[in-house]
């Protein structure tokens, strides 16, 4: 394994044994960075990717055992070696139980540090390859919840992918109700900080004058009612990932400070003067133009542009129509076994009503309405008797199919969409099932929790389609 130029840190307040191990690693061929303290010590591992901290215990500002914890805590890639005096074992001992590599004592293991360091580092190389290894893993399967099968939802998780893996800010816009959590979910479970927090918030939720304190924290005392110090959701969502949708909703104040954030990447509570360093990735969410209606105004532009850099839209219900028969059976197998119905299949009468529904509400609406015929249904099939009555007279009126007009789907061409014009339900379904399979390696656990159902159901599924 090539370990040459990889990073090391020396952190020891002795000069000649630090300018002594500088010089021994370098010679085996690591760039080594040194520091005298540990609070210099920290500011090297915030701005270099190192591999193996060599730490005295009696350092002028901390203590090197608790240095230990810290880096294991905070850098878990980063492998410690931790210096002793001689005749103190224990303090060895002691930073091993924390996750340090190992301990050498001083004076007596000069000779045996470059092969220790080489091994440390060694391990810390696996470590990072193995975690990459588990990131494509699952990055490659992360969205297999949005479920489809259209050019539109193919194009969209094509852009998601490539966006995925940075850090970048993206900002989701769609109509209400199709799938921009989801969506936001999935950029965050594939990405590097998949194992950091995902915080939603709904701006439309909070009360503007509480939005501030909500998001960035306040301290005792900096408004009546605060009664202690409270962390903002900035602040728990640290090293992960924040959704902020319903951006339209913001208070003036709130995007001010939303815009020295994405500068500075530093937030202030609020009754606070000290900025709190964090590291956060944003993505926001919109169901309107923010300039093009009555509130235009209210929404700065310069935040905008920020928050824009990397713009994903999602496309309506009506815009994706192939893609409701396998939406609509996916809600029917869920909704059945949460209620514990054996309802298996839908009309073809059925369908056609959902084809030619114009969805306002979009995948939501969908939903919601599948939940309401598998409660209402006596039987093991969907039927258009359990679909509201507004519902029905909706889909009466004759609808422009996007996928037929642009030919990206099936269809008669003349707005009138029959069942028959889909493939069979049943092979979509074995097809997506097959497809979540494949993306969880085989694994039927992890695939019934991709799918959304129980593993129960998923047997059932594999044993009817002869895939068990």
């Amino acid at each position: 394994m090539d370990i040459s130029g990889k990073k090391i840190l020396i952190v020891e307040d002795e000069t000649s044994l630090r300018e002594l191990l500088t010089k021994i690693l370098g010679l085996e061929g690591f760039q080594v960075f040194a520091a005298v303290t540990v609070k210099d010590g920290k500011e090297i591992l915030r701005n270099e990717d190192i591999y193996l901290v060599i730490t005295d215990v009696m350092l002028p500002d901390d203590n090197g055992i608790e240095f230990t914890k810290t880096i294991r805590n905070e850098y878990p890639l980063t492998e410690v070696i931790v210096m002793t005096a001689f005749g103190n074992v224990k303090d060895g001992v002691k930073a091993m139980k924390l996750g340090a590599f190992d301990y050498l004592t001083k004076g007596d293991g000069d000779d045996k540090l470059p092969l220790l360091a080489g091994k440390a580092v060694e391990k810390a190389i696996m470590n990072r390859q193995l975690l990459e290894l588990e990131y494509r893993l699952e990055s490659k399967s992360s969205f297999a919840k949005i479920i489809g099968k259209s050019n539109a939802v193919n194009r969209l998780i094509e852009l998601a992918k490539k966006v995925a893996v940075t850090d970048t800010t993206v900002l989701l816009l769609g109509e209400t109700g199709t799938g921009k959590e989801l969506l936001a979910e999935a950029l965050h479970l594939a990405s590097r900080r998949r194992k950091g927090p995902f915080i939603p918030i709904n701006c439309a939720a909070i009360p503007k004058d509480l939005q501030e304190s909500e998001l960035f924290g306040h301290r005792k005392g900096a408004f009546t009612g605060a009664h202690t110090d409270k962390k903002g959701y900035f602040e728990v969502a640290d090293r992960g990932t924040i959704l902020l949708d319903e951006l339209g909703e913001m208070s003036a104040e709130l995007q001010a400070k939303l815009l020295r954030t994405l500068e500075n990447r530093t937030i202030n509570r609020l009754g606070d003067t000290t900025p709190i360093p964090i590291d956060v990735r944003i993505i926001a969410a919109t169901n309107r133009d923010l300039f093009d209606d009555s509130k235009a105004n209210e929404f700065r532009k310069d935040l905008y542009y920020r928050l824009s850099t990397f713009t994903i839209e999602l496309p309506s219900l009506k815009e994706r129509r192939d893609d409701i028969p396998l939406l609509a059976l996916h809600f029917m197998n869920v909704n059945a076994e949460k209620i514990g119905k054996k309802v298996t299949t839908m009309s073809k009468e059925y369908l056609d009503h959902l084809v030619k529904h114009n969805w306002p509400g979009n995948i939501r609406e969908l939903k919601n309405v599948i939940e309401r015929s598998v409660i209402l249904v006596d039987g093991s099939e969907l039927n258009p008797e359990t679909l509201p009555k507004e519902f029905l007279q909706a889909s009466k009126q004759p609808v422009m199919l996007d996928s037929v007009s642009n030919g990206n789907g099936n269809g008669n061409g003349n707005g009138d969409y029959s069942s028959e014009d889909f493939e069979d339900l049943k092979s979509v379904e074995k097809q997506h099932i097959l497809r979540v399979l494949n993306l969880a390696d085989g694994n039927k656990s992890e695939a019934a929790k991709k799918l959304d159902i129980g593993l129960a159901t998923l047997y059932r599924k594999l044993k009817e389609y002869g895939l068990d």
